[in-house]
């Protein structure tokens, strides 16, 4: 991959993601994947005005190690060092990258139970951290090949040459061309002009149908709103951008409100294994039957996870004629196969999909419904015969996807 490219991707990540500002921390998540790249990210970082930038590396193999020979009570610890460093970005609004490369089959063979058992217990001790960071800093998912996602992805090509494909499809799915800060923005204002649409109609619920089962009507809330693309954080009004790639508009719909059965179109990746062949029914809101060919067990235990693990969280738009569908890459990673398809997420809500969301508490945002969980979890529903109508307060129908694709 040629050096110039990856560091307009770099600059794109720092710039354009996080938007790094003079005297701010930033803490970057990675493997071991790209360290060259990595160093191309920090290098960025300090060229932006960052203060301090720290890397925490990780590997999968090792992570797989601990989660076979350590204690559930170990797994379950959340030490002082851990929870210093949490206060730190609390009391700094630190930024925060994840650069994503892992192997999507990396945990196979660890203990389900045991991993989601040390999640419920790390939980409400690492929940009032984030509660208190919550919209006030930049953070942001990008991606980067790893050898065994790139087999994964590119099973018929040699190391090199798949890790070089999977390369090609990151760059162009986010955008890496000759003037990629632009084309982001130009990008985020198509968004903005979706959204611009959804809001305007203050839809009370959306139905879909395809010919795969999928027939489910879902709620939105009367304060809802739709984003899509950049984002401000409260207080420091910075824009910055979550996800790289992105084609998605959102929002969070009105806990309780969810009738019918929706078929996963493609793979979730979930603690390291892959759920394949998937639905989900719900009744009153809740997920209350769910049936997968492969790694059933390990959907079961997702939707238990806490009590809001059941329920739904996000509502995401996406045509099927978008650039990552395009590709025809099943990526088998949710940051990009979630931006192929619409999607719906299992779990925690956003509260900054209320209007004027700055003016209420965390606690106020629940009670107007907004899903509160330790799990986000999206999965992907779109496909190229998806009807999605739009049904207003007074019973107005439009139809807003058709054939997969926006109907507007």
């Amino acid at each position: 991959m040629q050096k110039s490219r990856l560091k307009k991707y770099a600059k794109l990540i720092v710039k354009c993601g996080l938007n790094v500002k003079k005297g701010q921390l930033v803490f970057i998540d990675c493997g071991l994947d790209q360290p060259d790249f990595v160093a191309m990210v920090v290098e960025e970082c300090y060229k932006a005005g960052a203060k301090r930038v720290k890397v925490n590396w990780s590997y999968m193999p090792v992570t797989k190690l601990n989660y076979n020979y350590r204690s559930l009570a170990t797994l379950s610890e959340v030490t002082d060092v851990e929870k210093a460093e949490l206060q730190e970005k609390v009391d700094t609004l630190a930024c925060k990258l994840w650069l994503e490369s892992d192997d999507p089959d990396g945990l196979n063979g660890t203990d389900s139970e045991k991993i989601a058992k040390a999640g419920m217990a790390r939980y409400p001790i690492i929940k009032p951290y984030r509660d208190a960071m919550e919209n006030k800093y930049q953070w942001c998912i990008a991606a980067v090949p790893g050898k065994e996602w790139a087999k994964k992805v590119f099973p018929e090509l040699s190391d090199k040459k798949a890790i070089e494909k999977l390369w090609e499809a990151i760059l162009y799915t986010s955008r890496v061309d000759d003037n990629p800060i632009k084309a982001w923005k130009e990008h985020n204002e198509n968004l903005a002009k979706r959204c611009k649409f959804l809001n305007d109609y203050k839809f009370a619920s959306l139905e879909y149908k395809s010919a795969n089962g999928t027939d489910f009507t879902v709620g939105l809330n009367e304060k809802g709103i739709f984003l899509g693309g950049g984002e401000y954080t409260l207080d420091s009004n910075i824009y910055y951008n979550p996800n790289i790639p992105s084609e998605e508009v959102f929002t969070t719909p009105l806990r309780g409100k969810a009738e019918g059965k929706v078929v996963a179109t493609k793979p979730l990746s979930y603690q390291g294994k892959l759920i394949e062949n998937f639905w989900v029914r719900f009744e009153n809101g809740k997920a209350v039957e769910v049936y997968a060919e492969k790694n059933q067990d390990l959907l079961e235990k997702m939707i238990s996870m806490d009590e809001g693990a059941a329920y739904l969280g996000e509502v995401a738009l996406i045509a099927h004629d978008s650039p990552i569908n395009n590709t025809g890459v099943l990526f088998y990673n949710t940051l990009f196969d979630e931006n192929a398809s619409c999607h719906l997420a299992l779990g925690r809500g956003f509260n900054n999909c209320l209007e004027n969301y700055e003016k209420y508490t965390v606690e106020e945002c629940e009670r107007l419904g907004v899903n509160s969980s330790m799990i986000h979890v999206d999965f992907m529903i779109g496909n190229a015969d998806m009807s999605i109508v739009g049904v207003t307060k007074d019973g107005k129908r439009v139809q807003v996807f058709k054939d997969g694709n926006w109907a507007i």
